[in-house]
């Protein structure tokens, strides 16, 4: 979902926990994709790196298409993406994928309106409704209705979407497609969709910018864009009834309610918007990491699984002060088994107590 320094690559390092450090070899692993977690694997390598210095791992953030299709050509050892592989194209991928939730975060819609201070509650029809073009002036009654303390200002309403493929437009689309049928019938889901009406913006950078100097203009970004750009943002109301605040407790709370039916046997291609929960906020998503369940490069196999053990796990404490949501406890239990069933050459990769107190190598 997040767009990251113009696409740079990310270039990270740590070690295979195999062997002491002087034996040890250099191994590098390659990987591309979304660019909404860069921060958080960045700083997950960085930390891992302090003991095991010797893996190198470059990943390239060139959104969750781009690493899509790297994954599935095999270019890379392993992809980013924010909307999960469709089936036609996990059978591109001859199925050899697993989808690893990595963090979660939230969408909001964002708003520029000079006066309004108080923070503007919007529902499902009334977001529906304003990207489709239905609703074009500020003062609308069905705004009003949501919001009858507010002085709303008679200006026009104007949309701002991305103009690029991105996961952060499939988490919205993918929210109003359940929230309202109209939407779902007219434009529906996807990275990127044939918007009625509204500007394009390049990024969330590209979005954020547009609306904080456009007055009257509304969008969606990441939380941490609404965040880092003080932009006013929308309470949105949930499934339950109540407009909530996207906070990092609220986007946990949407995936606590959704995965605790999950199967063990999941792929964790779920969507956890308009989840269930008094307290989850409607636009929240996991990203994921593209991993092959049958793996063909025995030098980065182990690594990079252990590098994902540790992130899922311990990696996870860091996720708070970047503006991420962590994984729930049912996630990380699922996670763990999909990562000790990948295999090499027919063998598990990992042995079947790995992760257990003692097991695994230093």
């Amino acid at each position: 979902m997040r767009d990251r320094s113009r696409y740079l690559p990310l270039v990270l390092a740590a070690l295979a926990a195999a062997a002491p450090l002087g034996a040890q070899s250099e191994v590098r692993i390659t990987g591309a994709g979304a660019t909404f977690p860069y921060p958080i694997y960045s700083k997950w390598v960085l930390e891992y790196t302090k003991t095991r210095p010797n893996i190198e791992i470059n990943y390239q953030g060139i959104g969750s298409g781009g690493g899509i299709r790297q994954f599935t050509d095999r270019t890379v050892q392993f992809g980013g993406t924010d909307a999960p592989m469709s089936d036609s194209q996990v059978s591109a991928a001859r199925g050899n994928v697993l989808h690893i939730p990595t963090v979660l975060g939230a969408v909001v819609p964002i708003y520029n309106l000079a006066g309004v201070t108080a923070q503007l509650r919007l529902t499902p029809e009334v977001l529906a409704g304003i990207f489709l073009g239905q609703i074009t002036r500020w003062n609308d009654s069905r705004i009003a209705a949501a919001n009858p303390a507010v002085q709303l200002p008679a200006r026009d309403v104007i949309v701002v979407h991305r103009s690029d493929g991105s996961g952060t437009t499939y988490v919205f689309t993918d929210y109003l497609s359940k929230a309202s049928a109209d939407w779902a019938r007219r434009v529906g889901r996807g990275t990127a969709v044939d918007w009625p009406v509204g500007l394009g913006g390049q990024g969330n950078p590209g979005v954020a910018s547009t609306v904080g100097r456009t007055p009257g203009a509304v969008g969606y970004v990441e939380l941490v864009y609404a965040l880092q750009n003080r932009l006013a943002r929308a309470l949105v109301r949930n499934r339950a009834g109540n407009f909530v605040n996207a906070t990092l407790q609220s986007t946990t709370a949407a995936a606590a309610g959704a995965v605790l039916s999950l199967p063990d046997d999941t792929d964790f291609r779920i969507s956890i918007t308009d989840a269930e929960g008094a307290e989850a906020y409607p636009i929240a998503a996991f990203t994921w990491i593209l991993l092959p369940r049958q793996m063909g490069d025995a030098t980065v196999a182990r690594p990079l699984l252990e590098w994902l053990w540790w992130a899922t796990h311990e990696g996870q404490r860091f996720a708070t002060e970047l503006g991420y949501a962590g994984l729930p406890p049912r996630v990380v239990q699922l996670v763990e088994a999909r990562l000790r069933s990948v295999t090499l050459g027919g063998r598990a990769v990992l042995p079947p107590n790995y992760g257990a107190a003692g097991a695994r190598r230093r």
